[in-house]
């Protein structure tokens, strides 16, 4: 009897042993199966944020960032799809940046692409990447409008969607959210899952989360990257304008005999809308031009191009100032946009009859500097600018003025950019510095005028910005 007794002890102990060792056999593999697939998601959230990391360099592209998003996160969350929406920095509606095969339409579509769309795939297709979205309509522009993610296993809270729903194309449960950095609100990221597929989980919901949060850290940085390198390109372009329009302005004043000239032009920008220059009229004469097109930056340097190339063509030849600024306004009256114009001062000096002829078209008065009576006053003669008159009036009006230049005086012609300077306190530096700074340079000569208020000018505005470009030519007889 013992004997049986502990043959079937020993029997039931080796059956349980079997069975537990079994057991564990079991859980040990679920165990391996489970560490696999947290090691392949850790690998996928990895791989995810490497290549999410190449958004803080100059080397990736905004298409391949999109598509990197929206890939790495519907393989790391087993989704048939996703989409990522941008806003469109005009219009004010958020487009598809990218969205992968196979995703389904996170937006409704018209009877009329489904029936295309049953002989023709690409034309549902066509629609869903053309088709922008307003904010607030549909989930998509709900959850651009709320900035709150959503996760949607029963469709009634996004009717758009539902009409699709059980069929190959439509989707069975989607996760969208904005893509938040800071202020920014930069678009939206979803995945859908058709009705073959398992609906997304509360966990899948936390880690999609996560991916639209670095998501949007990554796209964020990619637009600063962006705009960075919009910017270098635009100042490098800049920088060409700038260095063309100094080949446009004179480097240096011509040898006339009798007179001494001396000129200097400083942008507020890159580029300027003053211009200044000297034409050679005929052997004895020598066309002094100054001028200041209104605005600044570079739509006023294209005009100030313009007006040189004109004035440049009608000079030649010409010993009539006026006569050559009736021509220049005639030819850039059709061109010139309604809210822009020139001013501009041009003299003809005559070395030979040691003349000098003044024509104003709506310039700034230049100051003549009497040496017998240390005394320096505008002269005003009568003019309107260049380009908001076909010519009727601007030629009645615009006429030659002669000055009397005797040794040792001068003229100063000068853009506002000089007499409008503001200092800390805003107030401006006005023409009444500008004619004295004349009276107490004019006699040691042109050059040393030029300097003397420069040195005025950048003594009144200390550390205030340069708020509009400034140019000076001083002419002295000798």
């Amino acid at each position: 009897m013992w004997p049986i007794l502990l043959l079937g002890l020993l029997i039931a102990s080796l059956a349980a042993w079997a069975f537990t060792w079994q057991q564990q056999r079991i859980r040990i593999r679920q165990l391996e199966r489970s560490k696999e697939e947290i090691q392949i998601e850790e690998t996928l959230v990895f791989d995810f944020l490497h290549g999410l990391g190449e958004a803080f360099t100059e080397t990736i592209r905004a298409t391949d960032l999109h598509r990197l998003i929206v890939e790495g996160a519907a393989r790391i969350l087993d989704a048939q799809g996703g989409a990522l929406y941008m806003m469109e920095r005009a219009g004010g509606k958020l487009a598809p940046a990218f969205i992968s095969k196979g995703c389904p339409p996170f937006v409704e579509v018209p009877p009329h692409i489904l029936q295309q769309a049953a002989s023709n795939p690409a034309a549902l297709e066509s629609y869903v990447r053309l088709h922008t979205i307003p904010p607030g309509d549909g989930v998509i522009g709900r959850v651009w409008q709320t900035r709150e993610p959503i996760c949607l296993a029963d469709l009634a809270d996004a009717p758009e969607l539902a009409g699709l729903r059980g069929t190959s194309l439509g989707a069975a449960t989607v996760m969208v959210a904005p893509l938040l950095y800071g202020k920014q609100n930069m678009g939206v990221l979803a995945l859908g899952n058709g009705s073959t597929s398992p609906s997304f989980t509360a966990s899948d919901f936390v880690v999609f989360k996560s991916i639209a949060e670095q998501s949007a850290f990554a796209l964020y940085n990619a637009i600063i990257y962006s705009e960075a390198n919009e910017k270098k390109r635009l100042d490098h372009d800049l920088e060409i304008a700038r260095d063309i329009q100094r080949i446009l302005l004179p480097s240096e004043a011509p040898v006339i005999d009798g007179f001494e000239l001396s000129g200097i032009n400083i942008p507020a920008r890159h580029v300027s809308g003053d211009y200044f220059d000297y034409l050679k009229v005929d052997e004895d004469r020598l066309g002094v031009a100054i001028a200041d097109v209104s605005g600044k930056g570079v739509p006023a340097s294209i005009i100030m191009a313009i007006c040189r190339s004109v004035l440049r063509s009608q000079a030649a030849g010409n010993p009539s100032p006026s006569d050559v600024l009736r021509k220049v306004n005639r030819q850039l009256y059709p061109d010139i946009k309604e809210d822009m114009f020139i001013s501009m001062a041009y003299v003809i000096l005559d070395h030979a009859r040691s003349t000098v002829t003044l024509s104003r078209a709506g310039h700034d008065a230049p100051i003549l500097f009497d040496h017998a009576t240390q005394t320096a006053t505008p002269v005003k003669p009568p003019g309107m600018v260049l380009g908001i008159d076909s010519g009727s009036v601007f030629d009645r009006i615009t006429g030659d003025f002669a000055l009397s230049l005797k040794r040792d005086d001068c003229l100063l012609l000068y853009t506002d950019g000089v007499t409008e300077a503001l200092d800390a306190n805003g107030d401006e530096f006005g023409p009444e510095r500008m004619i004295e700074c004349v009276r107490a340079s004019a006699p040691q000569g042109a050059s040393a005028m030029i300097t003397r208020i420069i040195d005025e000018l950048r003594n009144f505005v200390g550390a205030q910005p340069q708020n509009d470009d400034i140019t000076l030519i001083a002419i002295r007889k000798t």
